[in-house]
């Protein structure tokens, strides 16, 4: 296990892993999907809701506020979203870490480039299939969300590194 780690073959591994998880969800309806009804079931008391109440804001032209959606739908846009950052933030970091000894170490950045662009490049793959799947809405802003989500990663472990060496 120790030689697939250092060969970046496990990250490579974990990123295909979730580019399948990734292309799987994007294969299924919004009904398939949808949290509303746990959210209805697990959240009924509707905690926090007049603190969530003054959040509003506009996302892909359209309103996100609880007087706009409903407490259900709001709380699931945040799960939702939460769900894109986390997802390419996986992707983006172990297309990191799979790329760096490929490349010999000779450029971090080179390798989060490579990475980054990798994971942009799957986002808008990934948004242009669900504009095939039916109930499926492809945002651009959820591509930018999943770019952020995979370079924060890349930056976390450039970050790290440097702070290791020292």
């Amino acid at each position: 296990m120790q030689k697939q780690l250092k060969n970046g073959n496990f990250y490579l591994g974990l990123a295909i892993l979730m580019m399948v998880i990734l292309f799987i969800s994007s294969s299924m309806t919004y009904q398939q999907q949808s949290q509303v009804s746990s959210i209805q079931k697990y959240l009924a008391h509707e905690p926090l809701k007049d603190f969530f109440s003054r959040i509003s804001f506009d996302y892909a032209g359209s309103e996100v506020s609880i007087a706009a959606k409903g407490y259900d739908k709001f709380i699931e846009f945040f799960i939702r979203k939460a769900a894109h950052f986390m997802t390419y933030f996986i992707l983006g970091g172990s297309l990191y870490l799979g790329l760096s000894p490929k490349l010999k170490q000779k450029s971090s950045v080179l390798s989060l480039f490579f990475a980054w662009l990798a994971a942009t490049g799957y986002a808008a793959l990934d948004e242009f299939h669900q504009m095939m799947t039916g109930g499926r809405t492809p945002l651009f802003q959820d591509v930018m969300l999943d770019a952020c989500g995979a370079l924060t990663a890349c930056l976390l472990i450039v970050l790290y590194q440097a702070i290791k060496k020292r």
